[in-house]
């Protein structure tokens, strides 16, 4: 290796030397070889651990007696509270249904309703009321002396106190 005046290897003489052995491990086959990364990586050296972070994984992995009984706690109320939402959920399914059910019945007899009062209201023949009315009952249009106005005070009903 070319060295320099203080006894060490130039940056270009490195550079040089590295990209040399990478032209050297090119390969131009559709397959790459191996070059035994897994042994280079077992022979590397471990770091050694100080002796708090070993300590700390050490209290990461271990689990107290305090802490298994809250996690069950959570784990329960958090039964408790799914156990009470699928509940209140078939509630309201439920009373959806039952609206529904209620609404269909409630058209239904509207329905009904409506074809009767459709069928009362055809049959009556204001004619043959006006004859009865005159003929047997006596009674007779009213003259323009007789009709009286009152004004509404905006109630259902009115009453008449005086003559």
């Amino acid at each position: 290796m070319a060295q320099t005046r203080r006894g060490r290897t130039s940056r270009n003489t490195k550079n040089r030397i590295r990209n040399a052995s990478r032209e050297n491990l090119y390969i131009y086959d559709s397959a790459a070889r191996d070059l035994q990364v897994r042994r280079q990586l077992e022979e590397a050296p471990r770091r050694q651990l100080s002796n708090e972070t070993r300590k700390n994984r050490d209290k990461a992995l271990h689990m107290n007696l305090g802490y298994v009984f809250f996690l069950m706690g959570a784990l329960c109320v958090c039964a408790v509270v799914l156990l009470n939402y699928l509940q209140l959920q078939s509630d309201i399914t439920t009373t959806v249904k039952n609206i529904s059910r209620l609404e269909s019945t409630l058209n239904t007899k509207q329905l009904a309703n409506e074809e009767e009062y459709n069928r009362i209201i055809s049959s009556i023949d204001l004619e043959n009321i006006r004859k009865i009315a005159i003929g047997e009952l006596g009674m007779s249009y009213a003259q323009e002396g007789q009709i009286i106005t009152y004004e509404s005070t905006g109630y259902d009903y009115m009453r008449r106190v005086s003559e």
